[in-house]
């Protein structure tokens, strides 16, 4: 169930941006999702369909971008991506390291359709 409360908030979002912008309609809302976040694609998309018919974003494609996660090693400043769930530094093996990307999440931009126009902005 987290992500309906989620996905309301995307839709909540994406509705008051495109209103502000005098949008006729939404087409498409792309969004950035960490590695490390706990929400679930198919899980948005299912709730999406049902949540945005008979709004403006009904009938907008969902476009999901994944960031990798990245690590700073605290002992030598080494930046890495871990491999699989191994969190030590390639570098000098230390486990202190703090997390700088792969935990993300938010709506990198929405792409809408202005009265009277047939392309997305």
């Amino acid at each position: 169930m987290h992500e309906l409360t989620v996905t309301e908030s995307i839709l909540e979002i994406a509705v008051r941006h495109a209103r502000e912008a005098g949008a006729a309609r939404i087409a498409g809302i792309h969004l950035v999702l960490g590695e490390l976040s706990s929400i679930v694609d198919d899980s948005v998309q299912f709730y999406w369909d049902m949540i945005s018919e008979n709004t403006l974003a009904e009938g907008a494609q969902l476009v999901f971008r994944r960031v990798p996660v990245e690590l700073l090693c605290l002992s030598c400043a080494q930046r890495y991506s871990p491999s699989s769930v191994e969190l030590a530094c390639p570098s000098c093996g230390a486990v202190q390291v703090k997390i700088i990307a792969g935990e993300e999440f938010f709506v990198e931009a929405i792409d809408i359709q202005m009265e009277g126009s047939k392309e997305a902005k």
